[in-house]
């Protein structure tokens, strides 16, 4: 039996508002995209890794980390409300149509979320592949605070529940378990992502992978940036791609 093919999307758009050159701003010494694409070279699991970029400066950057830049994402997929999903439709099929190959799986690598490991991705593709029944694997992970307890304005400017029952619950040990999709990790079946043109939350069946809360950072601003980089300076997490020599 023929191992599945897996294609890693790491989409890095030119046109952050929220931090200015995010993708390619130092984090533990190296550009925030190098750490998706680091990872991604760690893991045996992936055939191919592309970079999915509107910026000539993130694809310079990128390819001094090995970084495959096969096309030029189009101007109409790296708007400012352009959502995910259409992008890694036109990764996937722009690659099926140059490699003249069919992936079986999609990898979404956010270089925004670099807290995965290579043993998430090997875990998430392991459960994914178990269950026929399932389009996708997401990584999600428990929040510190949670959301049960959270609150609305309502119509009136009163304070109200979120969650109807939220104010049934007094102990944090009887609020049930409520899970976050953190960005850490996206994979789908190559099948789901050519068949499905609505976003992936709108159809499908998804399982979940868990990652712990420490590791499930996104920098979206300057502060995300910097607690990224105190958590990874401090040891709290450790990114293996760092300590060791890639082969790239």
């Amino acid at each position: 039996m023929m191992r599945p093919r897996v294609l890693a999307v790491v989409p890095a758009r030119g046109g952050s508002k929220g931090l200015p050159g995010k993708n390619i701003r130092p984090l533990a010494g190296i550009p925030l995209v190098a750490h998706s694409l680091l990872l991604a070279r760690m893991c045996p699991e992936v055939d191919r890794v592309i970079l999915s970029t509107d910026s000539e400066a993130i694809a310079d950057v990128a390819r001094q980390f090995g970084a495959d830049v096969p096309f030029r994402r189009p101007p109409e997929l790296a708007e400012d409300g352009t959502p995910m999903w259409p992008v890694l439709r036109h990764a996937l099929d722009a690659i099926e149509t140059m490699d003249q190959v069919a992936y079986d799986y999609l990898l979404l690598l956010d270089p925004t979320s670099p807290g995965r490991l290579p043993e998430d991705v090997a875990a998430a593709l392991q459960r994914l592949e178990a269950v026929p029944a399932a389009d996708g694997i997401v990584g999600v992970s428990q929040p510190d605070f949670n959301p049960i307890w959270h609150c609305v304005v309502d119509r009136d400017g009163w304070l109200a529940n979120l969650v109807e029952t939220g104010a049934s619950f007094h102990r944090r040990q009887d609020v049930p378990a409520v899970y976050r999709i953190n960005a850490s990790l996206y994979i789908w079946r190559a099948e789901f992502v050519r068949r499905e043109r609505e976003d992936w939350r709108t159809h499908g069946r998804h399982l979940m992978h868990e990652i712990p809360e420490i590791r499930a950072i996104h920098i979206d601003d300057i502060a995300g940036l910097q607690h990224a980089e105190y958590l990874v300076n401090s040891g709290l997490v450790n990114l293996p791609w760092l300590a060791r020599k890639v082969v790239l």
